[in-house]
């Protein structure tokens, strides 16, 4: 498994329900990351920070209840959002997703970058494409990626991504095709990490966060 190079240091902030509970904004940029149950959202995480169990992998989906706040590199927090839309999760649980998540959404100051995760091999729903069209709303950066694509045969790979890209009202080369298997994408997507949060993914050599100017589009 090849590791992230550019990942110094993750630490696990809390996880939270209610705003009153959200950890105090530290100054840093915030990325959400959002996805149906079992899109590999867990899995993307440890795979981006190289923490095997940092966020917990299981084979039941739902287990992602709560926010899941962690500090990577002292620079930016990502904020793991439960996954959407699985139907043995109890239902009283289920229903304090939606206030949960949009609560966040729409509340919380720092976040700066929405992470979007999209199962190559599903069509992309409402939830989705609703997210994408709340990211232009909110003046959020948009960061879609299309996950498990170690699951499509070479030959479907671009048609699997126009495919999900016209369903999202996206041009195919915005989509991250990525795979927590294999490590496809990895380096493409701190890559766009860089380019949404310039003056937060750059560390120098003491691990104080950069403060040059960003770079040109």
């Amino acid at each position: 498994m090849a590791d992230n190079p550019n990942v110094r240091r993750v630490e696990f902030i809390k996880s939270a329900a209610a705003k009153k509970d959200w950890p105090a904004p530290e100054g840093l940029p915030e990325v959400a990351i959002a996805g149906r149950s079992n899109v590999g959202k867990s899995s993307l995480i440890n795979r981006l920070v190289n923490r095997r169990q940092l966020a917990r992998v299981s084979n039941t989906p739902g287990r992602t209840q709560l926010l899941n706040f962690f500090r990577v590199n002292d620079a930016f927090v990502v904020c793991d959002l439960p996954g959407y839309g699985f139907a043995k999760v109890p239902t009283a649980i289920k229903k304090g997703w939606g206030p949960m998540i949009e609560g966040y959404l729409e509340g919380r100051s720092p976040l700066r970058v929405l992470m979007v995760l999209v199962d190559c091999r599903r069509e992309p729903g409402d939830w989705e494409i609703g997210l994408v069209t709340y990211c232009s709303t909110r003046g959020l950066a948009l960061l879609p990626v299309i996950t498990k694509m170690d699951k499509v045969p070479k030959n479907q790979r671009f048609p699997t991504l126009a495919r999900i890209g016209k369903a999202l009202g996206l041009p195919s080369e915005a989509l991250v095709p990525f795979s927590a298997e294999t490590g496809e994408g990895l380096e493409l997507l701190w890559t766009r990490l860089q380019r949404l949060l310039p003056a937060a993914v750059e560390i120098d050599a003491e691990g104080e966060a950069d403060s040059g100017e960003p770079p040109a589009p």
